[in-house]
């Protein structure tokens, strides 16, 4: 068996060497490459495309709707859904589908076909029936998937079926191709249960960024007041993200001979190879020439789609790579890192290569996040978070960070219980990643900033100021080669430790894991900034007294509070140190290091409270979150655990036999024929026995521990803690002999693909 296992490895190897890489046609025109943005957004439905398909009324009735002033009529509806429907068959389609984002981590569709039957009746029965093509303004609006078959924390059962998805007119409708050179019209969706609760990661992200909204404009028409009866300087804030996707790409022929990552999303057994990644040479190098080539596909169908993809380039470790967008409105931004991921999966399929986004699917080398960067921005597209050239005096941005700072300061606990799962429980801490402990670095210029208001004196003077372009009062770099220009420097330094950092005009939480959907932490992060500029707008107006509107003074006298109220959770060193651990202790933030206790923050007194206030989770949501995060954790760990038992029992064990077996075969011959009284194969046999009797007992140490599971399944959250105390444990030991075993064991014998052979191609 082993032989034949090893002979498939070896096949797809070699395979991998030989294989051309895919040659997709650059859209072009009359023989020359058209630009991209010639092409961009051509399979997107949006507003301007609604604008041509609707009279004058019925496009503002939709704008209001879409702004949420009014309800969409059935007229407006169905001149929508027919204009979509011609749209996208012409382009091929011949089914559409309600896109959502159940509680699973990943997208769902259904695809439903534009075909329908129309009966003509008549005195004496049915005279004609006949196949036509139709779309209705309530198929657009709403569709019926099966609630019960999604995860729902208890709220929905298997007799209580009914869910409802809903169009969400703040997102484009789509087409992506099908087979035979179709198409599929997507409508992104919302999901719902038969009582309205939401069933989903996009309902409860939309319902944060309202709230977020509406307190910052009640904090601007604070700052920035009007007289009576004019309209505000600002009526439209919304929140910004962008995605910077990591993953790896590895060959697909590997990929299948190796049934944890097919199973789990990463390596369960595997040795480290002689060389990985410190050599520091992947970072930035040269793209090899298949990655190029999918990432350029992938590019190509993103750009059709919408996705304005920017940056690609190699990461730290072999084989990892990274594509990031430019900044949208952060639901739409959601839509769209879920559409990339599932791009990227289906064009890597196509170039025989696999895609993995769990956060550690190699250990021993760095594993993959996915940084949100965040921000707010008004209707006319002012940043929120921009500094500008004097950051002391200006007070929106003085206020907006310094809401940013307590909503970390008081819901830390609850950023924490976003990111958490157990794949990126492998990643958090480690020394590619942030820690666990979420802390805020601004940097030593928007420190001394921050201090001198607190102070009440003069900035300290960095160095002297560039020109006005340069925002932030940076500066300029001399690096003293007479043939280059001088540079500009950033107002802040890049801190890589920082779990959430600020960067320029910016906040980048860099803890969120690269496989999960960013929906459930900006959901969060939105929740508690909007929460915290409630409480900034009412301290401003308390400090203001009677007086029509704060004064200069007012405003500073607020800003200190919180200066002063936000130091514990502000961080300028190493996030990976002892040190950094013991001093978070004596601040009092919270190190949450295992996931059963960060999902338990969801439903924490103080959080909880915060949510349901602001109405963007009812206390049965809250409950049914934190009842799929534990159960998920569980199951996934319990997969783990099953699949290693598996690899263990029955290709690590047999291949370790079979090689022994040979050496004892090698030491009998040579003993037969008077070879010397030392054989040196029995130097290695008896390095193998005290390994795979260890192995034996790891086994059993595994069955015990999935036990342990099992007798606590009749409750999530006691599941969830026996499988991070007993699984957890198990499965690294198991994996150390292992791992042991196969840097012992002849090539030959061993049947799965090798780290070395998976990471280097």
């Amino acid at each position: 068996m082993s032989s034949s296992a090893n002979q498939a490895r070896k096949e797809a190897i070699r395979d991998n060497v030989m294989r051309p890489s895919r040659v997709v046609p650059y859209p072009s025109k009359d023989g020359k490459p058209i630009y991209t943005s010639e092409f961009f957004g051509e399979s997107v439905f949006g507003l301007a495309q609604i604008a041509k398909a609707l009279p004058k009324p019925a496009y503002a009735q939709f704008l209001r709707q879409m702004r949420g002033g009014r309800a969409l009529d059935k007229g407006t509806a169905d001149a929508i859904a027919h204009a979509v429907r011609i749209w996208a068959m012409d382009k091929g389609a011949t089914h559409f589908t309600h896109w959502f984002q159940p509680q699973t981590g990943t997208t769902a569709e259904k695809h439903d076909a534009f075909l329908t039957l129309k009966t003509t009746h008549g005195p004496h029965g049915v005279e004609e029936t006949k196949a036509i093509d139709a779309f209705s303004g309530s198929q657009l609006l709403q569709a019926e998937p099966d609630a019960s078959s999604f995860p729902s924390g208890g709220m929905r059962t298997t007799f209580e079926a009914r869910g409802y998805t809903v169009w969400d007119t703040t997102s484009p409708m789509f087409v992506q191709q099908g087979p035979h050179k179709t198409c599929v019209l997507y409508i992104p969706s919302v999901f719902i249960s038969y009582n309205g609760d939401a069933l989903d990661e996009k309902t409860v992200l939309l319902r944060s960024t309202q709230q977020v909204a509406k307190a910052a404009l009640a904090v601007l028409a604070l700052l920035e007041p009007v007289p009576q009866g004019a309209p505000p300087i600002t009526s439209v804030v919304y929140t910004t993200l962008g995605t910077e996707q990591e993953y790896f790409l590895v060959d697909r022929a590997l990929y299948v001979l190796r049934p944890d990552l097919k199973i789990t999303g990463r390596v369960l057994v595997g040795a480290l190879p002689a060389k990985h990644q410190q050599m520091e040479d992947h970072y930035f190098g040269h793209i090899p020439s298949r990655v190029l080539a999918t990432m350029s596909e992938a590019e190509l169908e993103l750009y059709k789609l919408g996705v304005p993809v920017k940056t690609r380039h190699n990461e730290v470790a072999p084989q990892q790579f990274e594509l990031a967008p430019i900044f949208e409105e952060t639901s739409l931004a959601v839509d769209h890192n879920l559409l990339t991921m599932d791009v990227l999966s289906k064009v890597a399929h196509r170039n025989n290569l696999k895609v993995l986004y769990h956060e550690k699917p190699f250990k021993g080398v760095n594993g993959s996040g996915k940084h949100c960067n965040w921000s707010l921005s008004t209707g006319s597209g002012d940043n929120l978070l921009d500094p500008t050239i004097k950051p002391e005096t200006n007070f929106r941005f003085l206020f907006f960070l310094l809401a940013t700072l307590d909503a970390v300061q008081k819901h830390g606990s609850l950023l924490r219980a976003g990111i958490a799962s157990a794949s990126n429980e492998h990643r958090l801490g480690a020394n590619e990643a942030p820690p666990a402990i979420i802390s805020v670095f601004l940097g030593e210029h928007l420190t001394e900033v921050l201090n001198s208001i607190e102070e009440s004196r003069p900035i300290k003077n960095f160095s002297m100021p560039n020109i006005q372009s340069i925002k932030l009062g940076g500066t300029a770099l001399d690096v003293m080669v007479s043939t280059l220009p001088e540079i500009s420097r950033d107002l802040t330094d890049r801190n890589r430790t920082s779990p959430f950092a600020f960067t320029g005009n910016k906040f980048e939480f860099r803890a969120v894991g690269s496989k999960q959907s960013p929906s459930f932490p900006m959901t969060l992060l939105n929740a508690a900034v909007a929460s915290s500029l409630q409480d900034m707008a009412e301290a401003l107006r308390t400090a203001s007294g009677d007086k029509a509107f704060p004064s200069d003074a007012d405003k500073f006298k607020v800003i200190r509070q919180y200066i002063a109220s936000t130091k514990n959770v502000r961080f300028e060193g190493d996030g990976y140190s002892d040190d950094w651990r013991q001093e978070a202790a004596r601040r009092g933030l919270p190190n949450i290091t295992n996931c059963p206790d960060a999902f338990d923050q969801i439903i924490e007194k103080k959080n909880s409270a915060m949510l349901c206030k602001l109405g963007i989770f009812s206390e049965s949501e809250l409950q049914s979150r934190h009842y799929i995060l534990m159960e998920r954790y569980s199951k996934d760990l319990l997969l783990e655990a099953n699949t290693l038992r598996t690899i263990l029992a029955q290709q690590v064990l047999p291949a370790a036999y079979e090689y022994r077996a040979a050496l004892a075969s090698s030491c009998a011959q040579q003993k037969a024929i008077g070879v010397g009284s030392n054989c040196p194969e029995l130097t290695t046999l008896n390095l193998t026995t005290p390994l795979v009797e260890s192995l034996l007992v790891w086994i059993e140490k595994l069955d015990e521990a999935i036990n342990h599971v099992h007798n606590a399944s009749d409750d999530p959250s006691k599941e969830a803690r026996a499988s991070a105390k007993y699984l957890l444990p198990a499965m690294e030991g198991a994996r150390e002999v292992a791992d042991e075993l196969e840097t012992i064991i002849a090539d030959k014998y061993f049947p799965l693909p090798k780290m070395s052979e998976i990471l280097w191609f």
